[in-house]
């Protein structure tokens, strides 16, 4: 699954929203994929990815993905982790839809994670944000 994230060895990946219920194996593969260990919420390194694990309840989209901006380099990506429909904690596509471009980003596409996890790839617009 990471390499159809485009990660790669020597990549800077932070992980946000990590909690009990994230898939160890993915997050092994990430770290695998980048020779690396994720950092975590507390790390100020500019990130080229930040992997953000969402659940629908854990509170405003928005306000979730302009802080996954805060260490993201300038051509970043995020790669936001939701459960997949029928599992706690799902968010509707439309919803993802909705608060990217609230955010500042818009969405490139989306994949298969795990089989609990979806991946929806989100990217600044060209011209770079503000």
């Amino acid at each position: 699954m990471p390499d159809r994230l485009g990660l790669r060895a020597g990549q800077v990946v932070q992980e946000l929203g990590w909690d009990d219920d994230v898939d160890d194996d993915l997050r092994v593969g990430f770290e695998d994929a980048v020779d690396g260990e994720l950092l975590d919420e507390d790390g100020q390194e500019v990130a080229d990815v930040v992997l953000l694990w969402w659940r629908d309840d854990d509170g405003d989209l928005v306000d979730a993905l302009v802080d996954a901006l805060t260490n993201l380099g300038e051509r970043g990506t995020v790669v936001l982790l939701t459960p997949k429909a029928g599992r706690d904690g799902h968010t509707e596509p439309s919803e993802i839809a909705e608060a990217a471009p609230a955010a500042g980003l818009h969405v490139t596409s989306s994949v298969s994670a795990s089989k609990d996890w979806g991946a929806t790839i989100l990217v600044a617009p060209r011209g770079g944000r503000k």
